[in-house]
């Protein structure tokens, strides 16, 4: 036998050659999974927590300052209204600054290639992280909603649309999240995306307000805002009332999630900022 085919039959290769075909590294996927999520819950109270309590200050401040005059929304209470706008905006929130800042800080640290070298293809990157973004998001959602349930005694009024747009939302803004941290080198690129791109997108979505009360260019401009689609399926899943139809709303998510987790496999599979 030559050398040739002693080498080609070797266990090394046939792993290699296994992988080319497309088979998934589900131990090394499983630990960058586990490591995202090691990540946020190391630092709980920041992570779990800070989200909680800046999301009862939004509610307590809205329904102080505008709660009595304002009446109701959609034939429900102001305050019971906003509240699933917050959750989601808190849950995106925070499943991009996880993926995000896990990249960035690894890139910034000079060790993002001992997340690179590892035999995980462009695909088991991206879902491994995705996998934390989410957790953390779901994690994020369910500590808000107790709170809500227990202080409001706002229940889920369709349950399961409520979990697929609260997933869906996670891994839309961890997939964003994964592409921002691939492009930006330094905190002050990732704070000028978070500040200009990401809030105001989350702000301007319908989150404090029925998008049926805004003027018409608004109006048709926030129908090509993903994130009012995700923010306006949570209100439907929680409290029963929406802008849209869920349907779209689920639609549009999807393919937004799609598209936006296709670009940061290809960022990934190409080296894109990450090679030197």
């Amino acid at each position: 036998m030559t050398d040739h085919a002693r080498h080609e039959g070797s266990p090394v290769t046939a792993a290699m050659g296994s992988r080319r075909f497309g088979r998934v590294n589900w131990l090394g996927l499983a630990t960058l999974a586990e490591r995202e999520t090691r990540r946020f819950m190391a630092v709980w109270t920041q992570t779990i927590m800070a989200p909680l309590v800046t999301a009862g200050l939004f509610l307590l401040i809205f329904s102080i300052a505008i709660g009595p005059t304002r009446g109701d929304v959609m034939g429900v209470p102001f305050t019971t209204f906003i509240a699933p706008g917050i959750l989601m905006m808190t849950v995106i929130q925070n499943a991009f600054a996880n993926t995000s800042s896990s990249i960035v800080i690894s890139k910034v640290q000079g060790n993002i290639v001992d997340t690179l070298m590892p035999p995980l293809s462009a695909g088991e990157l991206v879902l491994g992280y995705l996998a934390g973004g989410v957790g953390r998001g779901l994690l994020v959602a369910v500590a808000i909603w107790l709170g809500l349930w227990v202080f409001l005694g706002i229940g889920l009024a369709h349950p399961m649309w409520a979990l697929c747009f609260v997933l869906l939302g996670a891994a839309f803004l961890s997939g964003i999240g994964i592409v921002a941290g691939i492009f930006a080198n330094k905190f002050d690129q990732m704070a000028a995306i978070t500040n200009f791109i990401v809030t105001p997108l989350a702000f301007l979505s319908g989150t404090f307000y029925s998008v049926e009360a805004l003027p018409p260019v608004l109006y048709t401009v926030t129908h090509f805002n993903p994130i009012f689609y995700l923010i306006d399926g949570a209100r439907y899943g929680v409290i029963g009332v929406s802008d849209s139809d869920p349907l779209l709303g689920l639609s549009v998510g999807a393919t937004a999630t799609l598209v936006i987790c296709l670009t940061a496999w290809r960022m990934l599979a190409t080296g894109y900022r990450l090679k030197a």
